[in-house]
This record gives structure tokens, C-alpha cells and sequence, in this order.
């Protein structure tokens, strides 16, 4: 599996998993013209993680930061099983550190989704905060938490030897 930058021609595979409905409790979805905007943004990466076939995207942002912080945005797989979640955040994180030189990797996942909370954790992400009742999601008719989680480039390398 790889990671690529994402393509015009990429957009309804993604728009394809973020309008998913079993999806919608977890994840936001964006139109053609902010993907364009995110891809074309040298402050943000909007990559497609494939083996032929796409097979997940995520987006990240605050490329640049003085701070070295970067923030994992948004992720998706076509699939949940069988180990792929671990695999693509590895990749993800690998990404993270080595190509975009962060000095910190954060996140927000939605208190919905306990299986991806595995994942970040698993991951070596710590829970930094929770905001509670703070992200509205139609499809639930209510606002859900939203985890605040970050891993450091020294664990992250203390993880992966």
C-alpha cells in the first residue's frame, strides 16, 4: 500500500466515503471545490492510500506551522477489518513525521466512534481533552464529543524503534 497525493479524478471515491451513512455519525463531508482547495493549499496534504485501488484518503493541515504541529483532519477506508485501520495510520504517521517534518500530529475523533479511538491509541495518541456535546451531526439530531488527541515526534519514534 502507498500513499499519493490525491487528484481531481480522486474526488468521488472520496466524497463516495464521507456521504457514506454509516459513516455520517464519525466524519464531515467536503464539496469538489474544497477538496480542489485542500489539494491545491500548500498547508495541507490530500492524500489517497492505494495498492492500484484506492482503498482510504485523509487530509491533513497546518502544513507549516511554526509550532511543528500538523493536524490529521480527516480519514477514511473503504473497508474496517482485518487489521487495515492500523496499517493505513501507520502509514499515515510515518507520513506525518518523515515528509511533512511534524513535530506533533493531532486529531479530534467523534465520542461515536470508539473503534478509531482504538486505533489513535493503539497508535501511541493520548487523549488531551474532550469537548463535550460540541460537534453537531444531523444524521444523530445532536451534538457529540469530540476527543482531542496528539502523539509527539520522540514517542512516535520511541514507538517504531
Amino acid at each position: 500500500m502507498t500513499l499519493r497525493p490525491a487528484a481531481p479524478a480522486d474526488f468521488a471515491f472520496i466524497r463516495s466515503l464521507t456521504t457514506r451513512p454509516d459513516y455520517a455519525p464519525f466524519i464531515g463531508d467536503s464539496d469538489e471545490v474544497q477538496l480542489a482547495g485542500w489539494a491545491a493549499d500548500p498547508a495541507c496534504r490530500l492524500l489517497i492510500w492505494e495498492d492500484g485501488t484506492a482503498k482510504g484518503f485523509a487530509i491533513f493541515r497546518e502544513i507549516g506551522d511554526p509550532s511543528g504541529r500538523v493536524e490529521l483532519f480527516r480519514l477514511a477506508l473503504d473497508q474496517a477489518g482485518g487489521g487495515r485501520g492500523d496499517a493505513f495510520f501507520a502509514d499515515l504517521l510515518r507520513f506525518a513525521f518523515l515528509n511533512l517534518n511534524a513535530a506533533r500530529v493531532w486529531l479530534d475523533a467523534s465520542g461515536e466512534n470508539p473503534r478509531a479511538i482504538r486505533i489513535y491509541t493503539r497508535a501511541g495518541f493520548r487523549q488531551e481533552g474532550v469537548l463535550r456535546a460540541h460537534w453537531y451531526r444531523p444524521c444523530l439530531g445532536r451534538a457529540v464529543d469530540l476527543h482531542l488527541m496528539g502523539l509527539l515526534r520522540g514517542e512516535w519514534l520511541a514507538a517504531v524503534g
